[in-house]
């Protein structure tokens, strides 16, 4: 591709780890998450978007990214930075207007569990076991369907070890990369959860 020859080569490295799969794409991921992770204090800056909201935005950023380099649809047209950026400033903008919406809603779904405020003791009881028995099962069920790695990750996470915990169990370069690779499967997970 012609384009190519005009990205750095560092953008064209990472691209390539990203592309080959294995630890490459491992590697690859963790050089994308840290090389542009200044951005999180533009979105704070600029944005005027909390530290969590800028790291959401971010982690977003990067695991469209990672999805849109992998799968070839990064058109190479601009850096990645350039290209990294707008899909921040985008992911950021969503979230002002998310937190703008938010405020302004005037119907709210109700939880089961403020349902439950309003059912006998006993019933609440026999709603809530089953409730908690069919989420556990259909989680189980999803957990398998995430991959091992995920499925560990989630786990370690779930039983209270922290993001550097985890990093050094794994073996993962930073604890930064272990919140962003939870995310992505969380996001892998709640997307097995949507009816098809």
């Amino acid at each position: 591709m012609n384009e190519s020859k005009n990205l750095p080569v560092a953008d064209l490295r990472i691209i390539e780890s990203l592309t080959r799969g294995g630890i490459n794409r491992r590697k690859g991921e963790e050089e994308l998450f840290t090389t542009y992770m200044y951005f999180i204090h533009e979105g704070t800056r600029k944005h005027s978007l909390t530290e969590d909201e800028a790291f959401d935005a971010y982690s977003d950023t990067i695991l469209t990214a990672i999805e849109k380099i992998s799968d070839g649809t990064f058109e190479r047209a601009s850096s990645l930075k350039t290209w990294l950026y707008k899909i921040f400033h985008n992911k950021s903008v969503d979230l002002l207007r998310k937190r703008t919406t938010n405020k302004n809603k005037v119907h709210q779904t109700v939880d089961i569990t403020d349902m439950l405020v309003h059912v006998s003791d006993a019933a609440k009881t026999i709603v809530q076991k089953l409730a908690d028995q069919a989420d556990e099962a259909l989680l189980r069920q999803r957990l398998t369907e995430v991959g091992i790695t995920c499925h560990q990750l989630l786990q370690l996470s779930a039983e209270g070890h922290t993001d550097k915990e985890i990093a050094a169990l794994m073996e993962y370069k930073t604890a930064d990369v272990v919140k962003t690779s939870r995310l992505r499967c969380l996001e892998k997970l709640r997307r097995l959860y949507k009816p098809t």
